[in-house]
C-alpha cells in the first residue's frame, strides 16, 4: 500500500507547471545525503485513488501537475494513480514522478506520465540543478522520453551556480 507524509504545492520540481508534491514514504533506495530521508521508513496516509481525488478537489484548481516522490517500493501502484488523474481531471493536469530508480521498471507504462525524473542523489555529482548530475528528467510525448535536464541549468529557472 502505497503511504505519503506531506504534500505542497510548488513551482520548481516541474519547469513550468504549478505543482502539488505528493512525498510518498516507504522508500527502498536509502541515497546517502538524502535531503527527505523521513520517507524511508513506511508512514503516514493511504495514498490511493480516494486520496487522490480529494486532493484533486481541494487544489485541481489551483494546479497544473502532480507530481508523485517517491514510490519506488510500488511503482505499477504510481503508474496507476497518475493514470486516474489523467482520467478524474480529463486530461487537464499533467502528471510527473520523481524516481530514485536508474531505469524505469519494464512493467511501467509511460502512457500515464507528462514527466519523470530518474536516478538516484550521488551527493558528489549533485541534484537536477548539477550540470555534473547523474539524474536526468525527461518529458514524454506518445510513449517517448526526451531527456530535458538542462531546464534545471537555466540561470533564470536556477539562481544557483
Amino acid at each position: 500500500m502505497l503511504r505519503y507524509i506531506s504534500f505542497d504545492i510548488v513551482f520548481q520540481e516541474i519547469p513550468g507547471e504549478i505543482t502539488l508534491a505528493i512525498n510518498i514514504s516507504n522508500c527502498p533506495n536509502r541515497c546517502k545525503s538524502c535531503h527527505s530521508p523521513h520517507l524511508r521508513e513506511n508512514t503516514g496516509e493511504t495514498l490511493d485513488e480516494n486520496a487522490i481525488a480529494a486532493l484533486l478537489d481541494k487544489y485541481g484548481k489551483a494546479i497544473t501537475c502532480i507530481c508523485f516522490m517517491g514510490g519506488d517500493a510500488e511503482p505499477r501502484k504510481v503508474e496507476r494513480l497518475a493514470a486516474f488523474v489523467r482520467t478524474a481531471a480529463g486530461r487537464k493536469i499533467k502528471t510527473g514522478w520523481y524516481s530514485g530508480r536508474a531505469a524505469l521498471p519494464d512493467d511501467v507504462s509511460l502512457l500515464s506520465f507528462d514527466y519523470i525524473k530518474l536516478g538516484e542523489y550521488i551527493e558528489h555529482l549533485g541534484g537536477l540543478n548539477a550540470h555534473t548530475t547523474n539524474q536526468r528528467f525527461y518529458s514524454i510525448e506518445n510513449g517517448t522520453m526526451t531527456d530535458i535536464t538542462d531546464m534545471f541549468w537555466n540561470k533564470v529557472y536556477n539562481k544557483k551556480k
